[in-house]
C-alpha cells in the first residue's frame, strides 16, 4: 500500500468516526437523520482511541515516521512529512522530535523553519520573483530555471508606500499579505531617502527582545483571525546604504537578535522553536497609541553605532578587479548571471573577527538572473525571514545612492 493511500485511509477513517461521534452525541442515527435513536449522550466518544492508526505501538509508529521523514528529502514529496504531523497530536509531537532544524538538516519543513538559522556549512538556495504590477515579492525554495515550476513557496512581501517611509509587509500566505492577517510575521521599514531600514519581527526572536512602538501595533490588529499571533514589532536588524568611491552601494547590516559570537566555532544563534501563543491583551496599552514624536525613532542619527556592541555586523563583500573584463566583480559561483547594482554578498564585518580581517565565508548573497527573478542564498546564523527582509531592502529606491 502506497503512502498516499494510507493517508487517504486515515482521513476517511477519522472522518467517519467524527461524523458517527457527532450523530451519537446529539441523538441522531446513522441511517436516517430524521429518526431519533436511543443513545446515552453522556458517554464521550474519543475519535482517536477508536482509530487503528492512533493505537499503533509507539515504537512502531516512531519507526514508520522516521522512515517517511528520511525518504522524503525534497519538495514536493516532503509535504508528506507535514501531512503526518497533522494527523493527530501524538503524531505531531513525534514529528516535531524527528524533524531537525535547518541548521542540522539543511531542510525547510514547517513554517517555523523560516524563523530558524540556516545550515552551518552550506548555502540554502532560494529564489525571489517580483511582480511589478502589484509590487509583490515571492520567495521560493528550489526554483528550477529550466522549468516552469515555482518551487516550494516560502514567503510573500508587499510594498506599501507611505508619506515618510516605505513598508514591506511579510506574510506566510501569498494571497493575504497584510498586517491584519494571522499569517503576518514581520515587516521591513525604510526611511524617506531609502538609505536606512529596520527589520521587525512580529514575535520576540529571543527572551530579552523589546517591542518597539509602531503604527502596526495599533488596536486595528485585533481583527486578526487568530489572536494567538502577537502583534508586536521587535527590531531584529538595521540596514544602511551609502555610495562608495567605486560608484556602487556600500551596505552595512546590524543583526540585533544575533550575537557576534555566533559565527565563531561553537557559537550559538537564537533559535525559535515554535510560534508563540499569546494574546493581544498581554501587550501594554501604550503600544496601541503612537505619537508623532516616535515616527522616526528607529532612524535617529547614531542609532546604528549605538546598537552594534556585541551584535553580529554584516557588510557587503568588497569586489575585486577583473583584468579580462576590466570591471569590479564578485564570484557568485554561477548563481548570478545579470549585472545589477542590486547584487551583493554579505560577510561578517572585520570588527566581529578577532584577527580584524574580513571573513571570506558568505552568509547571504543576492543577485539577478532574469528580468524579475533573483537568487537568494543564505546560511547560519541568519534565517530565511531575515535574509528575505534584507534582500527586500535592495529593491527599494535609494535617492542618495542612485
Amino acid at each position: 500500500m502506497s503512502f498516499k493511500s494510507i493517508i487517504q485511509d486515515m482521513k476517511g477513517e477519522f472522518g467517519s468516526i467524527s461524523r458517527r461521534g457527532f450523530d451519537v452525541k446529539f441523538g441522531y442515527g446513522m441511517r436516517s437523520r430524521s429518526h431519533r435513536v436511543v443513545q446515552d449522550s453522556s458517554v464521550p466518544v474519543d475519535v482517536f482511541k477508536q482509530s487503528c492508526w492512533a493505537n499503533m505501538p509507539p515504537e512502531l509508529l516512531r519507526d514508520v515516521l522516521m522512515r517517511i521523514e528520511a525518504s522524503e528529502s525534497t519538495w514536493p514529496p516532503r509535504k508528506n512529512v507535514v501531512v503526518c504531523a497533522g494527523v493527530c497530536r501524538n503524531w505531531r509531537e513525534i514529528m516535531k522530535e524527528i524533524v531537525k532544524t535547518p541548521e542540522i538538516s539543511c531542510k525547510l519543513t514547517f513554517p517555523i523553519s523560516l524563523k530558524q538559522p540556516g545550515p552551518r556549512d552550506s548555502l540554502l538556495q532560494c529564489y525571489i520573483k517580483r511582480n511589478r504590477s502589484n509590487q509583490t515579492y515571492y520567495l521560493y525554495l528550489g526554483l528550477n530555471q529550466a522549468s516552469n515550476d515555482d518551487g516550494k513557496f516560502l514567503l510573500a512581501a508587499r510594498k506599501c508606500r507611505r508619506p515618510t517611509c516605505t513598508d514591506y509587509i511579510i506574510s506566510l500566505n501569498c494571497n493575504d499579505v497584510s498586517k491584519g492577517s494571522s499569517t503576518y510575521i514581520g515587516k521591513l521599514r525604510s526611511n524617506f531617502l531609502g538609505t536606512k531600514f529596520t527589520v521587525y519581527d512580529a514575535q520576540p526572536p529571543n527572551a530579552g527582545a523589546k517591542v518597539t512602538k509602531s503604527c502596526s501595533t495599533r488596536l486595528i490588529n485585533i481583527k486578526q483571525v487568530s489572536p494567538r499571533v502577537p502583534a508586536g514589532n521587535y527590531p531584529v536588524a538595521h540596514i544602511s546604504y551609502e555610495l562608495n568611491v567605486l560608484g556602487s552601494r556600500r551596505m552595512h547590516c546590524i543583526m540585533d537578535a544575533i550575537p557576534a559570537s555566533s559565527i565563531e566555532p561553537g557559537g550559538v544563534a537564537p533559535t525559535q522553536t515554535e510560534f508563540l501563543h499569546s494574546n493581544l491583551d498581554t501587550f501594554p496599552s501604550l503600544l496601541f497609541f503612537r505619537s508623532k514624536s516616535t515616527r522616526a525613532e528607529s532612524f535617529q542619527s547614531g542609532s546604528l553605532s549605538d546598537q552594534k556592541d556585541g551584535m553580529l555586523v554584516l557588510r557587503n563583500k568588497s569586489p575585486r578587479w577583473h583584468e579580462q573584463l576590466q570591471c569590479w566583480c564578485l564570484n557568485f559561483n554561477g548563481r548570478v548571471t545579470v549585472a545589477s547594482v542590486k547584487n551583493f554578498q554579505l560577510v561578517a564585518s572585520p570588527e566581529n573577527a578577532a584577527s580584524g580581517q574580513e571573513h571570506e565565508n558568505v552568509i547571504l548573497q543576492f543577485g539577478k538572473v532574469g528580468k524579475d527573478v533573483f537568487t537568494m542564498d543564505y546560511q547560519y546564523p541568519i534565517s530565511a525571514f531575515q535574509a528575505f527582509a534584507i534582500c527586500l531592502s535592495s529593491f527599494d529606491t535609494k535617492i542618495a545612492c542612485e
